[in-house]
């Protein structure tokens, strides 16, 4: 009779982190076009290419219960949750409209945002 085997589990190697290409930095003024939130405009705080995620300044407001350290009080803290960045459209500085980007390369190699709806460069604020 052949003996009994086990087979080890296969290990599950970790996914590569994908960075999602992001049409918005931070300090850029944005528009949120869905959700809760939608027409209200807000600074973004913080981008996380690797969710796809921003934080913007006043939107997505939550409330985090805080348990009091020896060095902080507790309390219940009210602060930003990121969206995703599908759901926010830049600010066009010519009209002040929301408006989607194209990116075009200078003939120094940097490459600048260009505003679709006016066609003016979109400089980056931080």
């Amino acid at each position: 009779m052949k003996p009994l085997v086990y087979r080890k589990a296969r290990r599950v190697r970790q996914k590569p982190t994908v960075r999602y290409r992001l049409h918005i930095t931070k300090g850029d003024t944005v528009q949120v076009i869905s959700g809760d939130e939608r027409g209200k405009r807000g600074r973004v705080l913080r981008v996380y290419p690797k969710t796809g995620r921003v934080v913007i300044e006043g939107m997505n407001i939550v409330k985090r219960h805080r348990r009091a350290t020896a060095t902080t009080e507790g309390g219940i803290i009210e602060r930003p949750n990121p969206m995703h960045h599908s759901k926010v459209m830049l600010i066009d500085p010519k009209t002040g409209e929301p408006t989607r980007i194209r990116r075009q390369k200078d003939k120094d190699g940097t490459t600048e945002r260009i505003a679709v709806r006016s066609g003016q460069s979109i400089v980056r604020t931080r």
